[in-house]
């Protein structure tokens, strides 16, 4: 299932964070490709999170670089989707200044799930996702009933409730997170599922927190646009 748009129910400006966000880790990824590949691992080395680095308290740094760092097109790409999708709603819920808070916070829990269920690891992790899953775990909570639109192949674009979509996603991480569990990190997928798993139930949690003290704000007024049909009558939508 692959997302393409949701509901918005009304457009309340330029989610400025987001919008950030994405061009910041569209920068670091254009960067990474005007490196040879001894230089770029030496930079995911360098700014991705170890986990027995952690562990150790040194490099705590890379526990926020590594939020911009991708392996690859598609990573960087999917990561990217997935944001503008569903970001844009709780930066407006949360506030900007909230939002990034929140969005680094889950990213840190992320990183942490991941490091608990592999501790000791050497393998670098990078990638926005851990943080994005806790805009997801946010979204399902303040927003279940949204839709999806969703492309799935020989079906075209169907729509699918938030709560459905994202507890689908959320499912397949719980079932891939505990296979991982059980496989030597040499002959894993490379997919930190825990680290979603981790940001999806932080973002969940604040979400939850946070609902009563931020509601939903005013949606933007829309201008009424008249038009007179077939019979001449006349007729407006929002």
């Amino acid at each position: 299932m692959f997302p393409i748009g949701d509901d918005n129910h009304g457009a309340r400006g330029i989610p400025v964070v987001t919008v950030g966000l994405i061009v910041v880790n569209v920068l670091v990824y254009l960067y990474q490709t005007m490196l040879n590949l001894p230089d770029l691992q030496s930079f995911i080395y360098a700014y991705g999170a170890i986990p027995a680095e952690i562990e150790r308290g040194t490099d705590l740094y890379t526990l926020f670089t590594s939020m911009f760092v991708h392996g690859g097109f598609a990573h960087i790409a999917g990561n990217m989707l997935f944001l503008w999708i569903f970001g844009d709603n709780i930066e407006q819920r949360f506030g900007p200044v909230l939002y990034l808070a929140f969005y680094l916070g889950t990213g840190l829990a992320a990183s942490g799930a991941h490091i608990l269920t592999d501790p000791g690891s050497q393998v670098p992790t990078v990638g926005a996702s851990g943080a994005i899953s806790g805009v997801m775990g946010a979204y399902i909570l303040l927003y279940p009933l949204n839709r999806v639109r969703t492309f799935i192949w020989y079906l075209g674009v169907i729509y699918i409730p938030a709560y459905i979509y994202l507890g689908i996603w959320f499912l397949t991480q719980l079932i891939n997170g505990a296979a991982a569990l059980s496989v030597p990190t040499a002959q894993s997928t490379g997919v930190a599922f825990w680290a979603h798993i981790g940001g999806f139930a932080a973002g969940g949690v604040v979400a939850l927190l946070l609902k009563p003290l931020r509601p939903e704000p005013p949606r933007r007024r829309q201008e009424v646009i008249f038009t007179r049909d077939s019979g001449g009558r006349w007729g407006g939508w929002r």
